[in-house]
């Protein structure tokens, strides 16, 4: 009974929350499909998976793409590779990227990403932007890429750690 009655509370304060709050973030999405268990804002991910996860500047399908935090992107954004198409180009699968339906907070599959970086370091990249149904013209830092297989040396997940 109390179940139930939770439940329904639940529900109705549920409706109470603007859509837009709702929204789904790039964190979780990212963490959900690549399975690499980061957490805290975008811009926080490439200094945590150290020594956690490898981590590098070549993209692979699984691999978290993550964004250095700017002015107009304070928390960085993050998301996975899910296709290799060239050297310079990959297609990646992220939430809260464009403003579709005059929001935000979207999952979007298969967004097109090029490497713009001179030296083809993947240090620098455009990503396809649904709003104007092209790549946009914003140039976006990267610290690298966050790969899904942890380190030899990393705890198995079922490693109990006791710190004291």
């Amino acid at each position: 009974m109390f179940r139930k009655k939770f439940l329904a509370l639940a529900g109705a304060l549920a409706m109470l929350i603007p859509a837009q709050a709702m929204a789904l973030q790039c964190v979780p999405y990212a963490r959900q499909v690549s399975g690499v268990q980061i957490f805290g804002n975008a811009n926080t991910w490439w200094a945590q998976a150290e020594g956690r996860y490898d981590r590098g500047s070549e993209p692979r399908v699984g691999a978290v793409m993550t964004f250095k935090a700017t002015k107009g992107n304070p928390l960085g954004h993050v998301g996975m590779v899910s296709r290799i198409v060239s050297d310079r180009e990959v297609l990646l699968d992220h939430a809260n990227w464009s403003l579709i339906s005059g929001r935000r907070g979207h999952i979007e599959r298969n967004a097109r990403v090029i490497d713009v970086s001179a030296a083809g370091d993947w240090s620098a990249v455009r990503v396809w932007y649904a709003t104007i149904g092209d790549m946009g013209r914003t140039v976006y830092p990267l610290h690298g890429f966050i790969y899904n297989d942890k380190p030899a040396d990393f705890p198995k997940a079922d490693t109990v750690i006791v710190l004291r």
